[in-house]
């Protein structure tokens, strides 16, 4: 897509050029940069656009845009604010993800950047509306709903309000009360504690108590007795309450439409297919929950600002108006978009991924956890190779025995033959963040430490309540994304755990562990940039194909 610099508005130069977040605000339809002291602060009759940059370990930048919608703000802005999004991934090189947020309905993701939580105050910059200034502190009741990233919302103050499943907080002018539902977590009510944190902090200069009301503990204290006296008195909770997530639109069968003349025209398909997307034209695929628009390579900015109006008025028009809006240029979706295909062919230039997976750690699981395929053959050529996020949080371990050491950063990459790893990825998923634990296992490991990583991986595993995806993974038959998360890959010879050295005694065999102050030689292999490693060989002339010759490694 060429775009003319006219075609961009100034206030997005020299934006997303380095890692972190920015933020305009609309302002007589134009986007007016919010400065960083008012990161988080967002006011329910304004729209938003909020930029995250990220950089890998290889210093490349990826971007997320998200335009967030308040809920008392004007269409008119609400549709300034999507068009403009259009705009700023043009001026970004046409590549970043972009996702509507509206109030109330945010993405895990879009909330992760803003710790612990956001909660829009009233008011706003168009149409008459102001900030409002509250002459007497209105008592106000939020329930906090998350594990990981808390979705804070503020609710009718009305004893139907609460219920046995979430946290509530009450906030008045003089005390905060945290109700624990019966029903929630242990980890729900350490994220709601961060938010009756911040209310203090942030709404009353921190100046105010702050009491904990268990649910169906009726115990004669005066915090109980005063939080209960705001609702009228005590009495029971009904055991199931309704909630606005009830009317789930899961069900809504998949729908691909064509963008015509600015218009969301229907296709008759009998199946989800690659081949259905012309890089001339934009689509809009309706998934229920989600709404995805794609953009082809070869679409004018108009054409995509024009697409994304169009989804816009198309959920308007199916009574959809909060649905999540993702839309993805084509070389670059998402896997989530990928994974409503039934069918997605490999690409040389970009990887996609698997038939019918929704998660990338789904697809790992199964290369990995296959090993006796690993072992025999490499994956099939027509298999797809999925995108991964690299932009994530990665751990690594060294295992020793019944103990395993967390290796700093710099080390993460370097791996011995003769050892097991234990790692844990987490990056953001679409709603959530999403684990991977890994495991892999060198070719001269003994028995004693492969167990021990097996076991280990599995209480990381269970600490994260099973959600993680865990992965086997043996040297020499890594799959694509292992390399993808690790970015730069070094395998060592020998190893340094006690049970290989203790292996090596018995044996009487030498040790050839690599050292520092010797000299090595390493063969580097791989088909791509993706897939590229550095192996320890032995320094004679047969090992001397597609070689780097070196005193230390880089």
């Amino acid at each position: 897509m060429a775009v003319s610099m006219r075609d961009l508005d100034p206030a997005f130069q020299g934006a997303g050029q380095k890692a972190g977040i920015e933020i305009w605000r609309i302002e007589k339809l134009s986007p007016v940069p919010v400065p960083k002291s008012s990161h988080g602060k967002f006011y329910t009759g304004d729209s938003y656009i909020v930029l995250k940059t990220s950089t890998s370990k290889t210093g490349a930048l990826r971007h997320d845009i998200h335009y967030w919608l308040g809920k008392d703000t004007s269409q008119d802005e609400a549709g300034a604010a999507a068009i403009k999004t259009v705009e700023l991934d043009a001026a970004l090189g046409g590549r970043a993800v972009q996702y509507r947020e509206v109030q109330g309905h945010e993405t895990e993701k879009f909330l992760s950047y803003f710790k612990p939580c956001i909660i829009p105050l009233k008011g706003g910059i168009a149409s008459g509306f102001k900030h409002v200034e509250e002459e007497e502190y209105k008592t106000c009741l939020y329930v906090c709903q998350g594990k990981h990233v808390v979705h804070v919302k503020e609710v009718p103050f009305a004893r139907s309000s609460l219920n046995h499943d979430d946290i509530f907080i009450l906030d008045t002018k003089s005390k905060i009360f945290q109700f624990n539902g019966s029903n929630s977590s242990i980890q729900e009510r350490a994220k709601a504690l961060e938010v009756v944190q911040y209310i203090k902090d942030t709404y009353h200069d921190g100046k105010c108590e702050v009491a904990a009301i268990e649910d169906g503990k009726l115990m004669a204290d005066a915090e109980t007795g005063e939080f209960w006296g705001f609702f009228g008195g005590f009495a029971p909770l009904p055991r199931k309450t309704t909630r606005d997530e009830a009317k789930s639109i899961d069900t809504v069968p998949t729908r691909l439409y064509r963008v015509q003349k600015g218009q969301a025209e229907p296709l008759e398909i009998e199946s989800l297919t690659r081949e259905l997307l012309d890089t001339n034209g934009c689509y809009i695929v309706d998934c229920g929950i989600e709404v995805f628009v794609w953009m082809g390579r070869n679409t004018s900015l108009d054409d995509r600002k024009t697409a994304s109006g169009a989804a816009d008025e198309l959920l308007r028009g199916l009574d959809r108006p909060k649905c999540h809006v993702i839309r993805v240029i084509e070389g670059f979706e998402t896997v989530m978009f990928r994974s409503k295909f039934d069918s997605w062919p490999q690409s040389t230039n970009v990887a996609v991924t698997e038939d019918g997976r929704g998660k990338v750690a789904a697809l790992l699981k199964r290369q990995g956890l296959n090993v006796r395929g690993l072992m025999k053959a490499a994956p099939p050529k027509e298999e797809p190779q999925p995108y991964i996020d690299c932009t994530g949080n990665l751990q690594v371990w060294r295992v020793n025995g019944q103990q395993k050491t967390l290796l700093q950063a710099s080390d993460q990459s370097k791996f011995y033959s003769g050892d097991c790893y234990i790692f844990q990825y987490s990056y953001p998923g679409e709603d959530k963040e999403e684990h991977l634990i890994g495991t892999w296992f060198g070719k001269q490991s003994v028995e004693e430490d492969r167990v021990s990583a097996i076991s280990q991986a599995v209480k990381i595993s269970e600490s994260l309540k099973f959600s993680a995806t865990q992965a086997r993974i043996y040297e020499g038959y890594e799959p694509l994304q292992f390399f993808v998360i690790f970015q730069s890959f070094i395998v060592f010879k020998g190893g340094l755990s006690e049970g290989y050295k203790k292996h090596l005694v018995e044996k009487e065999l030498a040790d050839d562990t690599y050292k520092e102050d010797g000299i090595a030689l390493f063969r580097i292999q791989g088909t791509g940039p993706d897939n590229m490693q550095s192996i320890q060989v032995e320094p004679v002339s047969p090992s001397c194909q597609f070689i780097i010759y070196m005193h230390t490694y880089w």
